[in-house]
């Protein structure tokens, strides 16, 4: 029996309930309302199609090649633009923490984050289009053909605009752990006489192993999700109907709200595959600190 003379926060206290922690009942709670919830919702909604059998939904979706073809699709997108991305981020992180105006330049390679995926499909209607600029400068100097080369309406439309809209995203990511390792490593391996790929490669990576594998997972689920690229700069019918699309028509289109909220289920699910895998992979680098402090 509790002691009526130890006060009751004292009480609280010890068992962690203190008003430190009662600063995160808010988040809690923002939690519950804006992820958990919605989230057991949908997959208990999932369960309930309209033939009134448990995994009818689920069984439509992987028997129906118009509908499971779709997560092959918007992987074929998500991951070499992920790769992409990252291996472009980490030369330029590694460059970019080297220079002086380094504020300058990461607003700069910022900057698409800041125009929304619609403005960039737009802009690239106008530059890379069939009467685009782009187009027009190769054809006016006989490198192409009219006709001869199309990066709108196709995979390739999408695939750039995910490169232009996603790279700041993972540069932002990949120069914060880049720059979270001390450099004194680097310079005692550089003393000890071992090259630049040697350091990178013994150093750097091990150390950015970690960083780098939650990256791609940002970067990556991001990328999935794509819609808005997909239907204005690419092929919706065709090559580029990606999952997200199959959920849209399902939902708006064919008011099955059910089959719907299946297909967010096998979306989301593919997507924590792809994440597991990522994380798992880290640790054959490294298993230590994910850097070294620095000063």
């Amino acid at each position: 029996m509790a002691d009526a003379s130890i006060p009751l926060r004292t009480r609280l206290a010890a068992k962690g309930l203190d008003g430190v922690t009662l600063l995160a009942l808010p988040a809690a709670l923002f939690l519950i309302a804006l992820f958990i919830y919605p989230f057991g919702y949908g997959l208990w909604l999932s369960f309930r199609p309209k033939d009134g059998s448990l995994f009818g939904n689920y069984v439509k979706f992987f028997s129906d090649p118009f509908l499971y073809e779709t997560i092959g699709t918007t992987l074929k997108l998500a991951l070499p633009v992920t790769l992409m991305n990252l291996l472009f981020a980490v030369p330029v992180a590694f460059r970019v923490r080297l220079m002086k105006n380094q504020r300058l330049l990461t607003t700069i390679l910022v900057l698409p984050i800041t125009l929304g995926t619609v403005l960039v499909a737009e802009g690239m209607l106008n530059y890379f289009g069939p009467q685009g600029w782009f187009i027009r400068t190769l054809v006016t100097f006989g490198i192409a053909e009219p006709g001869q080369i199309k990066l709108v309406n196709n995979y390739w439309g999408v695939f750039i605009s995910l490169v232009i809209t996603g790279f700041p995203f993972t540069f932002l990511l990949t120069l914060s752990y880049v720059t979270g390792i001390d450099p004194a490593l680097e310079q005692a391996a550089a003393t000890l006489g071992a090259r630049a790929a040697a350091r990178f490669r013994t150093i750097y990576l091990p150390l950015l192993a970690p960083g780098l594998a939650i990256t791609f997972c940002l970067s990556f689920v991001q990328a999935y999700s794509v819609l808005p690229s997909a239907v204005l700069l690419g092929a919706p019918a065709g090559p580029t109907r990606v999952i997200s699309i199959a959920a849209y028509q399902a939902a708006f289109e064919q008011y099955d709200r059910p089959m719907a909220s299946a297909i967010a289920m096998i979306m989301g699910f593919v997507q924590l595959a792809v994440v597991v895998a990522a994380l798992s992979m880290r640790n054959l680098f490294y298993r230590g600190p994910a850097a070294g402090a620095k000063g």
